[in-house]
């Protein structure tokens, strides 16, 4: 296939420097424009981020020679791109108004940002657990007026340490749901070198953290109705959110209430054969084994399971029965890989092998 020319708002940020490792050599898309404000545009990008490569891989180079354009110009990028990428840091009034104009402006954005996450007919999405929801489209473009223009975005990376897990179970009716995330410096966009007060230490908040993990888990198990997404009504969830030094990957401990409680044996056959749209399709992000569960009773942990499938897997352990709730487990995602740029790209696999995503 023809490859789809990107472009990545906020290219210079971390999740925009993790979009730009992650599609090099990529099969579907290829990098043709590196946007961000307009005090980075017109350097060349290797200037624009000295100093600030927080990824372990070096940067491309072809990537570093590029210029950087300001992504204010949405008429001069429209020209070189089929779709956009945004990871942006801006006010969400803001975000939302630059992400509307681009999908008005007929390029499409698949956007890591939370600014649209809850308007009614932007889908909001894991690929393995809600592709239906990519129906919505559709109407949202009869809103905006547009051809192919339109908006898509990833939810929030703390709840892909659970909400997969907890997706194929819900079919025992899930009643409540009490998780406790243990969430990376790399979440706030940072390091230990540019946070050296998270070194030995834990921060027992995070800001709205714990608002979208309780919310947002109901929205990617609504429905489609009438051109909008209808949050599920249930489970009952309540969160806390912890910052802990880790350079990446989301940890959730989580205690589990079911209207029919299942077997130890059910809720493990159950992660193993849950397969999505990702897997059916083979598409090249798409991890072959969505959840992995490991009977080690120290699994899974950060160092050695966050890697997991290129960093795009599920893990889980330590599942038991509990004195309060029907069983407790813990669970394992890569925040800057699933829970973001990861994501990001699997999302636009998707959009692109169902059509949604085409050449200008």
């Amino acid at each position: 296939m023809e490859k789809l020319r990107v472009g990545i708002i906020g290219a210079t940020g971390m999740v925009g420097q993790r979009l730009i490792t992650l599609l090099e050599n990529h099969p579907y898309f290829e990098i043709r424009a590196l946007l961000a404000s307009g005090r980075s545009a017109g350097k060349p990008y290797r200037e624009a981020v000295e100093g600030r490569w927080k990824m372990q891989t070096p940067l491309p180079e072809h990537v570093g020679t590029m210029p950087v354009l300001d992504a204010a110009d949405i008429e001069g990028v429209r020209p070189l791109v089929d779709f956009v990428f945004c990871a942006v840091n801006m006010k969400k009034e803001e975000i939302r108004a630059l992400e509307e104009a681009y999908a008005k402006a007929e390029i499409p954005v698949v956007s890591n940002n939370s600014a649209n996450r809850w308007t009614p007919d932007v889908p909001m999405v894991i690929p393995e657990v809600n592709d239906a929801h990519l129906a919505v489209i559709e109407a949202q473009k009869k809103r905006l007026g547009t051809h192919r223009g339109f908006i898509a975005v990833k939810p929030n990376c703390s709840i892909q340490s659970y909400v997969p897990a907890l997706t194929p179970l819900l079919r025992f009716g899930i009643t409540e749901v009490v998780a406790t995330t243990y969430q990376a410096i790399s979440g706030a966009g940072k390091t230990f070198r540019e946070w050296p007060e998270m070194i030995d230490n834990v921060i027992p908040y995070i800001g709205g953290e714990e608002e979208k993990s309780e919310q947002e888990p109901l929205r990617v198990w609504g429905s489609v109705e009438n051109g909008a997404i209808v949050p599920a009504k249930a489970p009952l969830i309540s969160t806390q959110c912890i910052r802990v030094p880790v350079t990446d990957g989301h940890t959730a401990a989580v205690f589990v209430r079911f209207r029919e409680k299942p077997t130890r044996e059910e809720i493990l056959a159950a992660w193993r054969d849950f397969r999505g749209k990702p897997q059916t399709l083979g598409l090249p992000s798409a991890p072959a084994q969505f959840i992995t569960y490991f009977d080690e009773p120290d699994r899974p942990q950060v160092r050695l399971d966050r890697d997991l499938y290129g960093g795009m897997g599920i893990s889980v352990g330590r599942l038991r029965e509990d004195t309060i709730f029907d069983y407790k487990f813990v669970g394992l995602s890569h925040n800057t890989l699933r829970g973001a740029a990861g994501g990001a790209v699997l999302i636009a696999e998707l959009l692109t092998r169902e059509g949604y995503l085409t050449k200008a």
